[in-house]
């Protein structure tokens, strides 16, 4: 399957400290990718590293099958960039700043910006510096997206927004999913959760899991086994089982690795007294925090 992004061991150290650390990461054209992670987890350098707005200190980076360190001024016509701390000229009108822009890009669709404008409710007489920050969110979306980006690139961009806007956003993208491969960096989990496909854990640099959606939904189960009272917690556990607590004649953890016929397996066999055994879905939010109490606790 061709890739939108490609790394094969991109790291970017400042000083001593590591903020991407030999990442390798593959992200499918035509995907949903989430990077999710702690703040300071590294995803915003890491949308820096692949956008060229940094130099990496060793490693590879591709967008689009091209080096990332050959990306320039032309090759942004087929990306659309939006960061947190979107920088724009607030001194120009809203109407102004989308007729400037249309000249940078030889596929700019004046159909599409018609319509973005009417669907985000953007006021084209007004200054921008007068608008609210889910509308200069809205703004600096609909000029990312008014060329048919082939990679839409999103740096935590629901942050601070009210739900009304973040389902505006998140409609306007899965608008353009079906030409678009759409990367996203956010610490909205419920929202990511609803329409990724694909999705990344980043932890102090490191790319801990990349896999699709589905497949993480399968691996992880919270479970419940009923046993004898005062039945102690065996040693070892399977080192796949995560945060296990026992109180009474319950045992709790969440299997990271969850399978069908081992796991049932490997629970006769460390709990032969076992009454009941419970599997349980986790959402992305519940997976997010297992993952972090893992490191804290290693």
């Amino acid at each position: 399957m061709p890739l939108a992004i490609h790394t094969a061991r991109l790291t970017k150290r400042f000083g001593r400290v590591t903020a991407v650390d030999s990442m390798n990461l593959d992200v499918p054209e035509g995907a949903l990718y989430a990077l999710v992670g702690q703040n300071g987890a590294g995803k915003t350098t890491t949308i820096k590293l692949l956008m060229n707005l940094i130099p990496a200190t060793q490693g590879f980076a591709a967008i689009l099958g091209r080096n990332s360190c050959d990306i320039r001024s032309k090759s942004y016509s087929q990306i659309g960039y939006v960061s947190e701390n979107q920088e724009i000229p607030e001194w120009m009108k809203v109407g102004a700043l989308l007729e400037y822009l249309r000249d940078f890009y030889p596929t700019w669709d004046r159909a599409l910006e018609q319509s973005l404008v009417k669907q985000f409710e953007l006021p084209l007489d007004r200054k921008i510096k007068g608008l609210s920050r889910g509308m200069k969110m809205k703004l600096a979306l609909a000029s990312a997206l008014a060329f048919h980006p082939r990679l839409i690139v999103l740096d935590e961009p629901f942050g601070g927004l009210d739900p009304l806007v973040r389902d505006q956003l998140i409609e306007s993208l899965l608008e353009r999913a079906a030409e678009s491969t759409v990367f996203i960096s956010s610490h909205d989990l419920a929202e990511i959760e609803t329409f990724s496909s694909h999705v990344g854990y980043l932890e102090s640099g490191k790319l801990l899991f990349s896999e699709e959606m589905s497949s993480l939904a399968t691996r992880f189960r919270e479970v419940e086994i009923l046993t004898d009272p005062a039945t102690p917690l065996p040693s070892p556990l399977p080192s796949a089982w995560l945060q296990p607590k026992s109180s009474s004649a319950l045992v709790r953890f969440i299997d990271s690795r969850f399978d069908e016929q081992n796991t049932p397996a490997d629970i006769h066999r460390l709990f032969p007294n076992a009454k009941d055994v419970q599997f349980r879905p986790l959402s992305l939010r519940s997976i997010f925090l297992a993952m972090a109490r893992k490191s804290e606790e290693a």
